[in-house]
């Protein structure tokens, strides 16, 4: 990205994190629980503090960018818009780490470890306790919307898209699950749940809100945004599964191979069973599921991928969805704001070059 446009990502950034420690300074006041209670504090305290273990809020980036599209003047309702996506992101994190019995989130102890050391002799009441602090990230990023300084019209179109965000979410991550159940699922498989479980709530809701706040109706246009989302989505799956195997476990602040381990039809999975065979066929299939499969091994396993030539692959796929977003993004400009479509238009590539 440009020298320019990363200044605007850190400036969103920045802000942001200063809002997002505001709310919750101030929610424990206003959040209605039972006087007596411990847990009810002590669970909106571990939601707070993944919240505010956040990364680059590129959520809130997308919204304050699709904001700008309409116009450089801030708009009213974008801070409880930005409160909510990130609300959102925390329910699905504490979720996630749930379903996948991961004991890390962004550097620090998952939500479902937290209640597990809290609670090392009552699992039942760690597993659901975990459950209700995902609940309660849900509903206060819906409630958020509903209080938001704006008109009442923006309000409720900004509630709804959350609301079909979230619903598609959670049918991403059931067909997430089930997508592990076939043997050799079809790339467009493999799309259409990164469609559901990211691509909609990470891509296309925020600049739905972004929209909504500036003034803007985005349903005249939802079409290519839903196919630019999709194609953004993709490209972040995909780097995703790439980076489970090819990344720096430093960097990434959890070790590598997981999806390896946990026998996940990703991405990275489907490119290396669709180029390799004989005995290096037979090291990736023996991994695959093996819940002990140790780094060694799963250095092995990149070192195969490297040499069959399915990470060159997986790089070129990548590259590939990313230009086209970037064709597609490209087009805005002969409808809005040009500085604003270039983030758009540098995005795509942005996602297939991270490092995390």
């Amino acid at each position: 990205m440009t020298e320019q446009v990363l200044r605007r990502v850190a400036g969103h950034e920045r802000r942001f994190n200063a809002l997002l420690e505001e709310y919750f300074d101030s929610l424990g006041a206003r959040l209605d629980a039972p006087s007596f209670s411990r847990f009810a504090p002590e669970c909106l305290a571990l939601v707070r503090d993944l919240a505010l273990r956040g990364g680059k809020r590129m959520r809130v980036v997308l919204l304050h960018e699709a904001a700008r599209l309409v116009s450089e003047e801030p708009a009213e309702a974008l801070d409880a818009a930005a409160l909510s996506i990130e609300l959102l992101q925390a329910h699905g994190l504490i979720h996630d780490d749930l379903i996948d019995d991961s004991p890390t989130r962004r550097g620090g102890p998952s939500t479902y470890y937290a209640y597990r050391d809290r609670f090392p002799a009552h699992p039942r009441t760690a597993l659901g306790l975990t459950v209700l602090a995902g609940d309660l990230a849900l509903a206060l990023s819906l409630r958020v919307l509903l209080d938001a300084q704006a008109p009442r019209a923006v309000r409720q179109a900004m509630a709804e898209a959350q609301t079909r965000a979230a619903a598609d979410t959670f049918m991403g991550q059931i067909a997430d699950l089930e997508r592990d159940f076939v043997s050799a699922p079809h790339e467009d498989v493999l799309h259409t749940v990164a469609d559901y479980k990211s691509a909609r709530y990470s891509i296309l809701a925020p600049m739905r809100l972004g929209l909504l706040a500036a003034g803007e109706r985005p349903e005249p246009f939802e079409r290519e945004l839903g196919d630019y989302a999709r194609l953004v989505g993709i490209c972040g799956q995909m780097r995703d599964d790439y980076l489970d195997l090819f990344g720096d476990a430093a960097v990434l602040g959890k070790p590598t191979g997981g999806d390896l381990r946990e026998g996940k039809q990703s991405y990275t999975v489907r490119a290396l069973l669709s180029v390799v065979s004989g005995a290096d066929r037979a090291v990736v299939e023996a991994a695959l599921g093996d819940r002990s499969c140790t780094p060694e091994t799963v250095a092995v396993v990149r070192e195969i991928a490297e040499s069959s030539g399915a990470a060159d692959r997986m790089r070129a796929d990548m590259r590939r969805h990313a230009e086209q977003a970037r064709a597609l993004a490209a087009a805005w400009r002969a409808r809005w704001r040009r500085d604003a479509v270039e983030f758009f238009e540098l995005l795509p590539l942005w996602s297939v070059d991270r490092v995390k």
